[in-house]
């Protein structure tokens, strides 16, 4: 089976357009901070400190905060601190939909339950 995303799922079955995938995307990237980023506003990491984490990622496929501790750059203490914020304000693909209002969430609620129904069922198939 050829898997598609929410959104995608949702544009094709006319509840939302694509603009609106791409509105709500964009929230999530502005709303949802990656660790480095969290950590530079501590003060923490350096852009370069950020850069030479990334390259080894690329390289190493580890994550960015097992990369920071070994590298000593972050404690396991800050590392835990910083995906604990990150956690706290997550925002998901269906809550960006609702906060641009194009969707309701007992709409968005309602779609993801038949959408990874239809998962399920293509994938015992």
């Amino acid at each position: 089976m050829n898997k598609y995303r929410f959104g995608t799922y949702l544009v094709d079955k006319g509840l939302i357009t694509t603009d609106a995938v791409i509105s709500a995307r964009l929230l999530q990237r502005r709303n949802n901070r990656m660790i480095g980023e969290l950590a530079k506003d501590k003060g923490w990491l350096t852009d370069d400190n950020i850069l030479r984490i990334l390259v080894i990622q690329e390289e190493t496929r580890e994550r960015f905060g097992e990369i920071a501790i070994r590298e000593r750059y972050l404690t396991k203490e800050q590392v835990d601190e910083l995906l604990k914020e990150q956690s706290d304000s997550y925002m998901y693909f269906g809550d960006a939909l609702t906060k641009i209002e194009v969707i309701s969430y007992d709409e968005v609620m309602n779609q993801l339950q038949e959408y990874t129904d239809s998962l399920t069922k293509h994938q015992s198939e």
